[in-house]
């Protein structure tokens, strides 16, 4: 029987009341947010922001933090309501005939919806791909306001921890670089959330 994870599964660190998510940022974006424990000027809510529940796929993403404006990795506790409010007004960013009759079908609730849901490979500590994935939430609209505003409850810089993972890497030790990662642990989710946001 094999080990590996569902292909499709959220995976987090969270307790009873938030869950983690990562982003990376400028010092220009992280410093004020990290002052002021939400997001503020210069943060534009009129993109879309992605948060990312994996750290190894931020790590993916922001190339151990050395990507230009992605140098300062932050992990952002948000409510669990909010999270899964988030999933269960979310639209999946592939046209999936199991859920949509067509494709223009998915593509009105595509432009009516506040989150976008994609899942992309997980990475390993040499964020190579694995063959299961890890979610990837983009917020946009009433979803951002309700990010910055309501959701957050915690912003913690966690560059250190990037920069000691890496040379853990960088050295083999990968031993010591799996102690050091977040423990990540499947999210509960009700069925309905896992059929909306892409159950495979």
């Amino acid at each position: 029987m094999s080990d590996a994870p569902p292909t499709h599964q959220v995976r987090a660190v969270y307790d009873a009341e938030a869950i983690t998510v990562y982003q990376a940022y400028a010092d220009r974006i992280a410093l004020p947010a990290l002052q002021a424990g939400t997001f503020v000027d210069p943060f534009k809510r009129a993109r879309m922001t992605w948060i990312k529940p994996s750290f190894l796929w931020m790590m993916y993403r922001s190339g151990w933090a050395t990507k230009p404006d992605q140098e300062r990795v932050l992990a952002i506790d948000i409510t669990r309501e909010g999270f899964e409010w988030a999933l269960a007004h979310a639209c999946l960013t592939h046209f999936d005939p199991t859920r949509f009759a067509t494709e223009a079908a998915w593509r009105e609730e595509l432009r009516g919806s506040p989150v976008r849901v994609q899942w992309d490979p997980e990475r390993d500590l040499g964020l190579n791909a694995l063959s299961h994935r890890a979610i990837q939430v983009g917020l946009s609209g009433e979803a951002v306001d309700r990010y910055v505003d309501e959701w957050i409850t915690s912003i913690r810089d966690v560059t250190p921890l990037v920069h000691e993972v890496h040379a853990a890497v960088t050295a083999g030790d990968d031993d010591r670089a799996r102690r050091l990662l977040p423990a990540e642990r499947p999210y509960p989710l009700a069925d309905g959330l896992m059929d909306r946001i892409g159950r495979r």
